[in-house]
């Protein structure tokens, strides 16, 4: 690529510059193909931001130079681009947030160098209710993302108790996180605390691996399951999204076997993605995350959960947990009977059935 390039995408124009700036000094990944990642992988990276306050890591000098945060808009944007007011408490006025509705704003957002994006959990129409919970499982050397592994199926048994699903991505750092998808009417006073408490409980159960606490003393040797991210104040790392480190690795998305196949060989490398790897992974698999765009789910409410002893708090969940699997919610419920219509449409060839 040439070292600025005019293009246009969706009728919209734009002029990308530094192309052949190095960002990643120990493989030579330059802006040009940052911004050539960002513009492939967009069409499954997008629905993942799309009305979502866009939080950017930008990194001018490479990921071996000074960086900064910007959640508000730059004066210099191009007027479609799109932007959602939300009010912040520390600034006391509104800040104007990026939305990456489309691809043209993705590569415009890319030509910033931003590097890394990180997304609200909440939709900014509806900023008090997150669209899914997230727990981020933080290795404290000498563990590694293998016993991040652990905690994450430790973390899947819970939810499935309550027959709630989850996915796992790599946080393309260290880490795993594993999200809990919602999309119905919930708020941060319920996520957080109830995140809160499956880390205390974790924490009381493996005591010899599990943190719930940031104290970085604490940590040594140990998984942090930070339950915190889980306000309405906080980002997440955005699926698909490069991460500024040594090498041009993605947080990525992988299936539970893969994060069994890790935990099982003891490997760490087994769950390290790059760019071009996740292209193709894409290419093969599709979106593993696509699930957690639409899937509904909902947390049960526990009382008293906030301060409940984690004794308590383990009985308290098995007792919810029984009372919300799906055996049991299938005998409260009458059984229905089908009509024939209703029979021939589900066993007709090609269609198939979500549960």
């Amino acid at each position: 690529m040439a070292n600025t390039h005019s293009i246009e995408i969706e009728g919209k124009h734009l002029t990308l510059s530094n192309l052949d700036k190095v960002m990643y000094s120990a493989t030579g990944f330059t802006k040009g193909q940052l911004i050539d990642y960002y513009a492939r992988i967009g069409p499954t990276l997008i629905p993942h931001l799309a009305g979502r306050p866009l939080t950017l890591k930008r990194y001018p000098g490479g990921v071996d130079q000074e960086f900064f945060f910007e959640k508000n808009a730059t004066k210099h944007r191009p007027d479609w681009v799109k932007t959602a007011p939300i009010w912040s408490e520390g600034n006391n006025r509104n800040v104007n947030y990026i939305l990456a509705n489309d691809l043209a704003t993705l590569v415009w957002v890319a030509n910033l160098a931003a590097i890394e994006l990180h997304p609200s959990l909440s939709l900014a129409k509806n900023m008090d209710c997150p669209r899914m919970m997230v727990f981020d499982l933080d290795p404290g050397p000498p563990a590694d993302i293998v016993q991040c592994c652990q905690v994450a199926m430790w973390l899947r048994e819970i939810f499935e108790q309550f027959g709630l699903q989850s996915f796992p991505k790599t946080s393309g750092s260290k880490g795993l996180q594993i999200y809990v998808p919602l999309n119905t009417p919930t708020s941060y006073d319920q996520t957080k605390p109830f995140a809160h408490a499956l880390a205390r409980l974790l924490e009381e159960r493996h005591r010899d691996l599990v943190v719930s606490d940031m104290k970085k003393q604490l940590r040594v040797g140990k998984v942090l399951v930070d339950w915190s991210q889980n306000d309405e104040h906080k980002t997440t790392i955005s699926v698909y999204s490069l991460r500024a480190r040594e090498r041009p690795t993605v947080s990525t998305p992988v299936a539970w076997e893969e994060v069994e196949t890790a935990l099982k060989k003891k490997s760490a490398k087994l769950l390290v993605f790059e760019a071009d790897q996740v292209l193709e992974r894409v290419d093969k698999v599709g979106d593993l995350f696509e699930p957690v765009l639409t899937l509904k789910q909902k947390l049960p409410k526990l009382a008293g959960i906030e301060t409940a002893q984690p004794e308590a708090l383990g009985a308290g969940l098995e007792i919810a947990a029984q009372a919300e699997s799906p055996r049991t919610r299938a005998k409260r419920s009458p059984k229905k009977k089908s009509s024939k219509s209703a029979r021939a449409v589900s066993t007709r060839p090609g269609s198939r059935r979500r549960v």
